[in-house]
């Protein structure tokens, strides 16, 4: 079989923060971690440091276990949540629902995903009790669980006050909280409050921090609030393929996103670079914003005919739930980039 050629961009896209490259601090921090031998299987100095690093950033003492990918993460997470006669309850646009591949499933050997309808990406209280007390027989999976994707698939985020009315109705129907924090670093940043005010406080049990979309080349962490619930933790990351013999270059990275929180420098402006771009798109003709822009993404629905255009002129963009084009703004992503996609969308629509 013949393969073609990678393919590589003449100018920074806007299709996913996943393009992006390493980000400079992590890069650095990956090739200090390059010198010399260090003990295996987390046990060297980095992975140590990286998660006492995540404890002062939360300010909690928490379980931290360092991940190849966000699917792993998650859907190891949400097992250790949950027996496999349980559900687990998010909104119908939450990542874990979306684009797992049904893992959240796999790995929790059959627990099942009850759907709510989302409001703007996000799941709400009324539809968690909902869904509880709609069938409580043995014929039922039980609820056990409730994942909430922060920021969400739309661009939005949970304020402090929904992420506390959502922690009320867990406590009162017993249900653990897991949040998906793929984009994290963009919630923290547009809410503009301290990390543990959207996480243990609001009553969240385990956190999966999104790196690889914030200038890591690959990981994330799983954040377990909740100590209990992290029993064996380490067990299901060996199963799963997910414990690194040569952890110090999953972990080490984290210490350049982590130091002088370079990871939230890098979330306020990848979300000052998406309100610029999507205050640019609102006064083109033809183009109609469809989420508030509040993390790192712009959704609008543009005339197909400019899409095509676009595309043809070398710009990469996803389609979105919704018939939304989707523009993600990345770590590296500068004004220029937004200037030229504006000026290429002005001219297409006009």
């Amino acid at each position: 079989m013949r393969h073609k050629s990678p393919r590589s961009f003449e100018k920074r896209q806007f299709a996913s923060d996943n393009y992006s490259g390493i980000c400079p601090e992590a890069w650095a921090a990956l090739s200090e971690a390059n010198n010399g031998h260090a003990p295996s299987y987390g046990e060297d100095r980095w992975t140590a440091e990286a998660s006492n690093k995540l404890r002062e950033i939360f300010e909690i003492d928490c379980e931290v276990y360092f991940t190849f990918n966000g699917t792993a993460a998650n859907s190891l997470a949400l097992a250790s949540l949950c027996q496999s006669y349980h559900s687990i309850i998010c909104s119908d646009a939450a990542h874990v629902e979306t684009d797992e591949c049904g893992a959240p499933e796999f790995f929790s050997n059959g627990t099942k995903i009850l759907l709510a309808p989302n409001r703007a990406g996000k799941l709400t209280p009324e539809a968690v009790r909902e869904i509880v007390e709609k069938r409580s027989d043995i014929h039922y999976p039980k609820p056990r669980a409730i994942s909430l994707t922060q920021s969400t698939e739309l661009g939005t985020v949970y304020s402090v006050a929904e992420l506390d009315a959502i922690r009320e109705v867990a406590h009162k129907l017993d249900l653990s909280v897991h949040m998906d924090g793929a984009r994290f670093s963009n919630a923290v940043a547009s809410l503009n409050v301290a990390p543990k005010e959207i996480t243990w406080k609001v009553g969240v049990d385990v956190l999966c921090f999104g790196g690889t979309k914030i200038g890591l080349p690959v990981g994330e962490a799983v954040v377990f609030f909740n100590k209990e619930l992290a029993a064996e933790f380490d067990y299901r990351c060996k199963q799963a393929g997910q414990l690194a013999s040569k952890m110090r270059f999953l972990s080490a990275p984290w210490l350049g996103l982590l130091t002088e929180d370079v990871w939230l420098k890098y979330g306020h402006e990848t979300n000052r670079l998406a309100r610029m771009l999507a205050a640019g798109i609102s006064v083109i003709n033809g183009a109609e914003l469809l989420y508030p822009c509040e993390a790192n993404g712009v959704f609008v629905r543009l005339p197909e005919r400019v899409c095509i255009r676009l595309r043809e002129r070398g710009w990469h963009f996803y389609g979105f739930i919704g018939n939304a084009s989707r523009f993600m703004c990345s770590w590296d992503t500068t004004e220029a980039d937004v200037a030229a996609l504006l000026g290429d969308l002005k001219e297409l629509s006009s």
